[in-house]
């Protein structure tokens, strides 16, 4: 990682000012001259191993990720994956030219992003009255509420301390759903019962103020009631935390701010379950084993997943594990990251990737390595799952797809008996726009910026030949 030269100028800048730093102040707390950390942040300078390790001490950060963003990750990917779209295509943009802007204009490559972003929404949703004249409005709820999660990589210390407090206080019980219904009646004067479907009227819980009553379906499965039970309980045992969080983010209209406080308290729930030492310390006693730690929590594959990958807190960090979550059409409802991995922002997942074989192998667990483009490893565990309530309408499985980067892989109980030095390695991209793989026979469309081969007296394996960097 350190042999080439690296030039971080802008995440070094940006890191500065997430902190609410001076360059003088940085500069002593790197123990570096202000004059030479100007020259860094303007590129003047290469990022040293030493600087590295100086930043990764004195702000906790992962050096490994650090380094990856100022390269050819985050940003770059995300704007090359914009100037797919054929309205681009007459420009010639080059690869080297979306890599320069990204290093040295992150913001600015950001702001093209949302743009694109607020562009295809307008295609497909005509701009509603409820914008309430804020231009943030135009990028879905479900959109905005993602990439706010991810920016803060889906970790919330302040949630984290609160849920970790009342699961304290719940005691260790063998189910913790006793103790959570027992805190709502006492605290809140709530109470929770299971209702049939036709009185749900299609509904998986409703919470009524007026009559202090929380609904559960009663297709729910356990686990999924014990959920509910703690969504209630999150929403009103932290309300203040929630509230702040939210005016903090300050989203650009009521349906995007009624999603993140759903999508906070669901975070809130899965924290009160599975308390964060705990959860933490089981997980390394039982090496990440999935099976292991639904059996300690109570909690299904899908939400210990999900906890797995905000295990982010500063100075006790688990393996950094990014997740996603399919149906067998391919469309992905679900997806976080602890760790940085090139996630398409726009489109599916590679073929290559078997998280989509998972369907075939229904119960059981497919792990496999991945190598990105850049060269990066990954270990992946994918499974099905079934959804909370199973009705005709519904269907049946979904996906779960796990992974960490290879260096973590030894630590996992699922990756015994697998030798990480000779294992077959698939290549992936993080979706065809953007991949640079030239030889793929599963390459649905051309990558951005590259010059198309294509010749009528010949043929290749792949549809869309083009010309190499």
């Amino acid at each position: 990682m350190v042999q080439r030269k690296l030039f971080l100028g802008a995440r070094l800048k940006r890191l500065r000012r997430e902190r609410g730093l001076q360059q003088g102040a940085m500069a002593a707390e790197l123990g570096i001259s202000p004059s030479y950390l100007n020259h860094l942040e303007r590129n003047q300078r290469p990022v040293t191993a030493g600087i590295l390790l100086k930043l990764a001490d004195a702000y906790d950060i992962d050096i490994r990720a650090f380094a990856s963003e100022g390269g050819e990750h985050g940003g770059a990917d995300q704007l090359a994956e914009v100037f797919t779209d054929g309205m681009f295509q007459d420009l010639g943009v080059s690869r080297q030219e979306i890599l320069e802007t990204a290093d040295n204009a992150p913001a600015l490559a950001e702001a093209v992003t949302r743009l694109y972003t607020a562009f295809r929404e307008l295609q497909r949703h005509p701009v509603g009255a409820d914008t309430e004249g804020d231009e943030r409005s135009y990028i879905t709820p479900e959109t905005w509420v993602r990439d706010f999660i991810q920016s803060s990589r889906n970790h919330f210390p302040d949630l984290e301390d609160g849920a970790e407090t009342l699961g304290g206080a719940l005691g260790d019980p063998l189910s913790v759903a006793e103790p959570l219904r027992r805190r709502l009646k006492e605290a809140y004067g709530v109470d929770v019962r299971v209702a049939s479907p036709e009185e749900m009227e299609g509904a998986s819980q409703v919470y009524d103020p007026q009559r202090r009553l929380l609904l559960l379906s009663s297709l729910l499965r356990p686990e999924n009631k014990t959920f509910g039970i703690a969504y209630q309980l999150s929403l009103l045992e932290l309300h203040p935390i929630i509230a702040r969080l939210i005016e903090a983010a300050r989203p650009p209209d009521a349906g995007t701010r009624h999603l993140l406080h759903v999508s906070l308290a669901n975070y809130a729930a899965g924290a009160i379950m599975m308390p964060y030492g705990k959860f933490l310390t089981a997980a390394e006693r039982y090496r990440y084993s999935i099976d292991r730690l639904c059996a300690e929590f109570g909690a299904n594959v899908e939400q210990v997943a999900h906890r797995l990958t905000t295990m982010n807190r500063q100075g006790a960090r688990g393996v950094p594990f990014f997740m996603l979550r399919i149906d067998p059409a391919g469309n992905v409802s679900k997806r976080y990251a602890g760790e940085k991995f090139p996630f398409s922002r726009f489109g599916g997942t590679c073929p290559r990737w078997n998280l989509h074989a998972a369907f075939q192998a229904a119960g059981q667990v497919v792990t496999q390595l991945i190598e990105t483009p850049d060269g990066h490893r990954y270990f992946t565990v994918a499974r099905t799952i079934e959804r909370p309530i199973k009705t005709e309408l519904s269907g049946g499985l979904l996906a779960i797809g796990l992974g960490c980067d290879i260096e973590h892989a030894h630590r996992l109980h699922c990756a015994e008996g697998i030798d990480l030095e000779r294992a077959p390695v698939t290549p992936v991209g993080p979706s065809c726009g953007i991949c640079p793989r030239m030889d793929c026979a599963y390459r649905a469309t051309p990558p951005a910026g590259r010059t198309l081969a294509v010749h009528e007296f010949r043929k290749t394996v792949s549809p869309f030949p083009f010309v190499g960097a």
